[in-house]
């Protein structure tokens, strides 16, 4: 640990400026890359079911929406989706986009490649599983028949538009999301309380949701709940439902969920974590 690093952000009641936050997340990433596997993958799994909490929400509150406007209905969604983060961050779980920040640790040395490695492919394991496993009981509390059906159809809309997205659109997406998620949760390293902490994360989650960017995590229940609902039958003589042809698992990994996670990547590990590393952390070189 580099002298005086933990003073500037151990007292007092001041934002910490973001040299310190620069700091304070390097020490963070080392500690979650120090962490064991074990305890890695329960935290990976809570943050999954967390992220999916707030994914049920948000299409719970856009359900049947049609007579909103477009930009409204999706302000309510990013608004309700921000639980999600809220809970990975206060409760405290580990998410794989939000773990892109570790590269800040492995850039100075703090963390091996091989440890950064291993974090993100537990977290990410545990993500999944997390994500899925809220799908299967949410769907077998048939909590998608609500509204009238409005719940299921939302959820069915939400799937089939993230299964037909291009590989390189998808990407961009993800790129655009994840800077915005590691945007919250460096903001959240200036924080001094909870309050401090959910104020940080609503607007950047609110606006990656209101403009359509994709978050892996998120879509590792969004999609398999489409696909769940769509597998009971629900949608059969409905008229309300948009094509499903293209909502299957083959598309959720190779159209959503491979070319989003390497673009949640770029996003956060190289445009978040890579830029602040350069700003604040980087040693001068020496002539």
């Amino acid at each position: 640990m580099r002298e005086g690093v933990d003073a500037p952000f151990a007292t007092g009641l001041d934002a910490l400026p973001p040299p310190e936050m620069a700091r304070k997340a390097e020490e963070v990433g080392a500690s979650k890359a120090g962490m064991s596997a074990s305890t890695t993958f329960v935290l990976a799994v809570l943050a999954g079911a967390f992220i999916a909490l707030g994914a049920l929400f948000a299409t719970t509150v856009t359900a049947g929406g049609s007579d909103l406007p477009y930009g409204v209905a999706r302000l309510l969604g990013g608004l309700a989706f921000s639980l999600g983060l809220i809970l990975v961050v206060v409760a405290g779980a580990e998410l794989f986009t939000g773990n892109n920040l570790i590269v800040m640790a492995w850039a100075d040395r703090r963390v091996s490649t091989g440890r950064l490695l291993r974090n993100w492919a537990i977290v990410y394991a545990g993500n999944l599983v997390g994500a899925i496993a809220t799908a299967a009981i949410l769907f077998e509390s048939r909590q998608y028949e609500f509204g009238k059906g409005a719940v299921g159809v939302q959820a069915l809309t939400i799937a089939a538009a993230k299964s037909d997205l291009g590989f390189v659109q998808a990407i961009a997406l993800g790129i655009l999301c994840n800077a915005l998620v590691c945007l919250a949760v460096w903001l959240c390293y200036s924080a001094r309380t909870t309050t401090d902490k959910v104020l940080a994360i609503v607007p950047p989650i609110t606006a990656f949701v209101a403009a359509g960017f994709e978050h892996s995590v998120a879509n590792m229940f969004f999609i398999p709940m489409g696909l769940f609902v769509k597998a009971s039958g629900f949608a059969d003589g409905r008229h309300d439902v948009p094509d499903l042809s293209h909502l299957t698992w083959d598309r959720f990994v190779t159209h959503n969920l491979v070319p989003v996670t390497i673009g949640n990547v770029i996003g956060g590990a190289v445009m978040v974590g890579g830029v602040y590393w350069s700003v604040y952390l980087r040693r001068p070189t020496t002539p």
